[in-house]
């Protein structure tokens, strides 16, 4: 599946917004790509993930493991596509974690899927946790990159869809300078 054909099916469900928006990150921007009202439609997320799945079937993982919130219907979905289990990370006492009785096994290889990555902040957590588990992450897959290239991750990366936009340190960002209205779309609190 080709970048253009990824942006046309998030442009379809009118999941490309602008504005000015704060990130999961604690970034700044002006474009928010909302990857949910992609992933609530199961034909699309079957086509998006299937393509994220054929990526990384030759690496073949035995387990997928999404960040919560935004990978959990991705990893789930790249998971079924591979034939193997689909679980996912969430924050407890502000750390990323495995709960609901989930696990890794000690060289089990895994794949870690995000809906979208800013920084690769909430996903190198995710493979920080699992290798100190003994897991072995074979790579990170997103159906979006807005890092402009800057995701710092430890692992093979992969995404459907790289998009050019500006991120800006809150101190730095033109648009709360000019007064606009900041929207927090993301899923972490990120008041502060």
């Amino acid at each position: 599946m080709d970048s253009i054909t990824v942006l046309e099916m998030l442009k379809s469900v009118d999941a490309v917004r602008e504005g000015h928006f704060k990130f999961s990150s604690g970034l700044h921007g002006e474009v928010y790509v909302q990857c949910a009202l992609l992933l609530k439609e199961p034909d699309l997320t079957g086509k998006i993930c299937a393509a994220l799945a054929d990526h990384f079937r030759k690496e073949q993982p035995e387990i997928v493991v999404g960040p919560a919130m935004g990978g959990v219907i991705a990893a789930y979905e790249t998971a079924r596509q591979l034939g193997v289990p689909g679980i996912f990370a969430e924050r407890e006492n502000g750390k990323m974690t495995l709960r609901r009785n989930f696990s890794v096994k000690p060289g089990q290889r895994v794949l870690v899927v995000e809906d979208v990555i800013t920084t690769g902040g909430s996903s190198q957590e995710v493979v920080d946790m699992l290798e100190s588990r003994g897991a072995v992450v074979i790579g990170v897959g997103s159906i979006v990159d807005r890092s402009n290239g800057t995701a710092k991750l430890s692992v093979p990366f992969y995404s459907l869809l790289k998009i050019k936009v500006n991120n800006y340190d809150p101190a730095e960002c033109p648009l709360c300078k000019a007064g606009r209205p900041l929207y927090r779309p993301g899923s972490r609190d990120i008041s502060k």
